[in-house]
């Protein structure tokens, strides 16, 4: 069950999604509808809920960070979009719902994938514009949203969808298995709280300590993807399950079994914890938010 400061972030995220699309002509509807068709189909919001956190944390202002917040989850929704098509892992699933390119076709998925991640762009640099009178706003913002590029990039979750991809129907080493998992998903959590800091201009002592966190976190709730893709409830997940042996994906559970890859979320759960720990009652929703998540494989 998600923690009441954890509905307080997604309403304000949901409330303000659509907001900072641009507008769409006429002509060009049918853009418009597919990319609001996934980015309104639900889900845990996990990554701009995790800004907005951040960026509380280290004092800053939730509602001024929430261009941030709703870039960072359109990039995440293109990259679903795009995840399910034919040439990747051909779902027809997700969210409960069907796939963008089972209702819009594949050529549109593809551009309302590639729109919504140039519209990230453009709502997170029409919100810089606002500060070039204030230099050190303006260098935080900087900051952010380089922060999400390189999570979002050839450095981060692009890099590890393309191991992914390149390593199925083939053995794969401990290192190759981490090296996809910390880009394909942590990457992209990282980014959001590391972004959600920079916003507040947090000192590098708690950066660190953010950082840390979020690896953590981030690789975990991967592994307990993988453990709920052999055993999870299609109904729950609101997506097809048993799609990683199909495609002979390289997966903790393939690799080590379901057993040790549960131990092995509940020690990134612990570290994460950990590196909070010290923050008390401040550190609560990040503390708790890790243990919610972990127990989605108990």
């Amino acid at each position: 069950m998600q923690s009441k400061e954890y509905l307080r972030f997604k309403e304000l995220v949901e409330e303000h999604l659509l907001y900072f699309l641009p507008e769409v002509d006429h002509k060009s509807i049918t853009l418009y509808e597919s990319m609001t068709y996934s980015l309104q189909a639900g889900g845990k919001l996990l990554r701009p809920v995790l800004l907005l956190a951040a960026c509380d944390f280290c004092g800053g202002e939730e509602k001024l960070a929430l261009p941030y917040a709703c870039a960072i989850e359109y990039i995440h929704t293109y990259s679903l979009i795009h995840d399910d098509l034919p040439a990747m892992d051909d779902d027809d699933l997700r969210r409960g719902i069907p796939t963008n390119h089972k209702v819009f076709g594949e050529a549109i998925a593809i551009l309302a994938g590639d729109g919504l991640l140039t519209s990230a762009f453009e709502a997170m640099n029409k919100d810089m514009l606002l500060y070039f009178d204030n230099t050190e706003k303006l260098k935080r913002r900087v900051r952010a949203v380089y922060e999400i590029s390189k999570g979002a990039g050839c450095r981060g979750m692009i890099a590890g969808q393309v191991a992914d991809m390149e390593t199925e129907n083939k053995q794969c080493s401990k290192e190759l298995l981490d090296y996809i998992h910390v880009n394909k998903t942590a990457a992209l959590i990282k980014a959001a709280v590391r972004a959600g800091a920079h916003l507040a201009g947090a000192d590098k002592k708690t950066l660190g300590e953010l950082d840390e966190y979020a690896e953590n976190l981030g690789l975990a709730f991967q592994i307990a993807d993988d453990i709920l893709d052999i055993d999870g409830d299609v109904e729950k997940l609101g997506k097809n399950t048993g799609v990683d042996l199909i495609k002979k994906k390289s997966t903790y559970p393939c690799l080590y079994g379901l057993e040790e890859s549960k131990l092995r979320v509940r020690e990134l759960t612990d570290n994460a914890k950990r590196v909070m720990e010290p923050y008390y009652d401040n550190a609560e929703f990040f503390v708790e938010l890790a243990e919610e998540l972990a127990n989605r494989v108990k």
